[in-house]
């Protein structure tokens, strides 16, 4: 049995200013199983052209008001219209005419009278490339949105580890200013309760010397084990309760903090008097607190400031589109964005070669590369291992290399992980447009190369991008 042939069907407007032609071809075009409009002129086809949408255009060249030539032209023209596909259908055989409007952009040719089953064949075979067309221009839409929606996605993700970068500093600078007010109280009674005392001119420079060293060590405070510290806590709090001070288990732990032990209590009460002392250590207790609580609130500000600066660095904010990039402050900024995915167990390996040149690039886009080739990297080390970055120049070019110390990528998938849509993670976990999306970036919109090494301990990406191409 044969088998049925499948017949494309359309939306046909012809164009003829014969009447009679127009009928011929439209009830022929119709008893095929086309929708067909008619128009006797340029100037209507355009109308009908603008008011709706048509698979094919029939044209014929000689009609008056406006011929098929200009026609075509003004439909070649607009980008509204382009995508139309035209077959002039003409009386005129001269081999001039055929090569203009094939220029112009006609899809094909048929001259008057023309073979009704050439027509069909020469419609079909039209209509079949339009769908073909249509096709690929509807997967390049969705993946064009599929990839906006991978990139709105590395976005809100991004957006989450600042706002959690963000929030924890300003949490603790908020409730270290809170803490403040008390602290000055609490230093200016301390002051008064000292200075009760007449102390004498070496008791007061001895004081200035304190203040020195209490801003020596809120500035690099000793670093002691916990069970040292706990040790000279429990020695300092039992010293401090023999000379009668109030809260020394509060105090205790401030000195300690400061590096004070037992012996250092012994010199200070060799320079003061036994009546000094209670209000001596809780001087020393008061200024340790206002420094440490003003440290940490420049501390976190500036930890502040410093996402919000790699922030707009990331985003290239304020800046042209293309300019000339530093390749070591986008790796930075980039960890900056990714801080929240790290932990103390990822060891981060920089090897940035000190003479790399800025290059010409998109900025922001090259930051979504080592967004994508990093937070890959992370993933893949689970939680502990190491992730290097490594620069260098090779003749006109520079390389960068992201690298971790996971598992691998089997030999048998490597050659897909560019692919669209290939995924090496679990259901749930990204569609897989990230390395495709950093593919396109270095190789279409940079010239540049992107090359996977990978075996079982270590995965590579070398990003290989030309120093000088955009003008």
């Amino acid at each position: 049995m044969p088998a049925t042939e499948t017949r494309q069907q359309g939306e046909i407007l012809v164009v003829d200013d014969n009447r009679v032609n127009r009928i011929k071809l439209a009830h022929m075009l119709e008893e095929q199983g086309h929708q067909v409009t008619l128009a006797q002129d340029g100037r209507e086809a355009l109308q009908n052209l603008r008011e709706r949408s048509f698979d094919v255009v029939l044209l014929d060249l000689l009609m008056p008001e406006m011929d098929g030539f200009q026609a075509l032209q003004v439909i070649k023209g607009d980008p509204a219209l382009r995508d139309v596909v035209v077959i002039v259908i003409s009386a005129l055989d001269e081999m001039e005419s055929v090569i203009r409007c094939i220029e112009l952009g006609a899809e094909d040719y048929l001259t008057k009278p023309f073979d009704p089953i050439l027509l069909r064949a020469r419609l079909q075979n039209s209509l079949e490339k339009k769908k073909v067309r249509d096709l690929e221009q509807a997967y390049l839409q969705q993946e064009m949105m599929l990839r906006q929606s991978e990139k709105l996605a590395t976005l809100g993700r991004l957006c989450a580890g600042v706002a959690h970068e963000l929030n924890n500093p300003a949490a603790a600078a908020q409730r270290s200013a809170g803490y403040l007010m008390t602290a000055l109280d609490r230093l200016q009674e301390a002051q008064r309760k000292l200075y009760n005392h007449k102390l004498s001119a070496p008791q007061v420079t001895a004081l200035h010397e304190l203040s020195q060293r209490i801003i020596a060590g809120v500035q690099e405070p000793p670093v002691l084990d916990s069970l040292t510290r706990s040790d000279r806590e429990e020695e300092v709090e039992v010293w401090l309760d023999e000379q009668g001070v109030e809260n020394s288990w509060e105090i205790a732990a401030d000195l300690v903090a400061l590096g004070f032990e037992q012996s250092t209590l012994l010199d200070l009460a060799a320079t003061f008097e036994a009546a000094h002392l209670p209000a001596l250590v809780g001087w020393i207790s008061a200024t340790y607190t206002l420094y440490a609580l003003a440290r940490e609130i420049g501390e976190t500000t500036s930890r502040i400031s410093a996402v919000v600066g790699a922030l707009k660095s990331y985003t290239y904010m304020d800046q042209a589109p293309a300019q000339q990039v530093d390749i070591h402050r986008g790796l930075e900024d980039t960890l900056v964005m990714l801080r929240h995915k790290l932990n103390d167990a990822i060891t981060i390996q920089r090897n940035y070669a000190p003479d790399l040149p800025r290059i010409d690039a998109f900025g922001s886009e090259l930051n979504q590369v080592w967004t994508n080739l990093i937070d890959n990297a992370i993933a893949a080390l689970g939680g502990t291992g190491a992730l290097s970055l490594h620069t260098r120049r090779e003749g006109d070019q520079v390389v960068v290399t992201v690298e971790d110390s996971g598992p691998g990528i089997a030999p048998e998938v490597q050659p897909k992980i560019f692919d669209p849509f290939f995924t090496t993670r679990p259901p749930g976990q990204g569609v897989g447009l990230g390395l495709s999306i950093a593919h396109n970036i270095v190789v279409q919109r940079h010239g540049g190369q992107i090359v996977l090494r990978s075996r079982s301990g270590m995965t590579c990406f070398d990003v290989f991008l030309p120093i000088r191409q955009l003008r």
